[in-house]
């Protein structure tokens, strides 16, 4: 289940893949499709037509998105790569770093 694990402005790093070791801030979640969009990583380059005359097409790069499994979370706090486990703080879920115990 992504919606508890990963979200919006996480830092994460690609686990497999073309961008392996990159870490970024995580721009969006796509759970319906189980991806997410990491900043400046996996990029695509679209090219777009000219609209008018006299104006020239354009290559365009954007992050596309990548499956949830490939990435991992980066502790703020011990910097390591580690699987958030889930604590009750006074009656409210808190995501937990499982190698040095603190709230991500």
């Amino acid at each position: 289940m992504i919606s508890s694990r990963i979200k919006k402005g996480d830092l994460v790093q690609i686990v497999t893949g073309k961008d392996r070791g990159k870490r970024g801030k995580v721009l969006q979640v796509l759970p319906q499709y189980e991806r997410i969009v990491v900043e400046n990583l996996n990029l695509m380059t679209k090219n777009v037509r000219a609209r008018r005359e006299r104006e020239k097409g354009q290559r365009i790069q954007f992050a596309g998105p990548v499956h949830y499994s490939n990435v991992q979370l980066v502790c703020g706090r011990c910097g390591k790569l580690t699987r958030p486990g889930i604590k009750l703080l006074s009656g409210k879920k808190v995501r937990i770093c499982a190698k040095c115990h603190e709230t991500l």
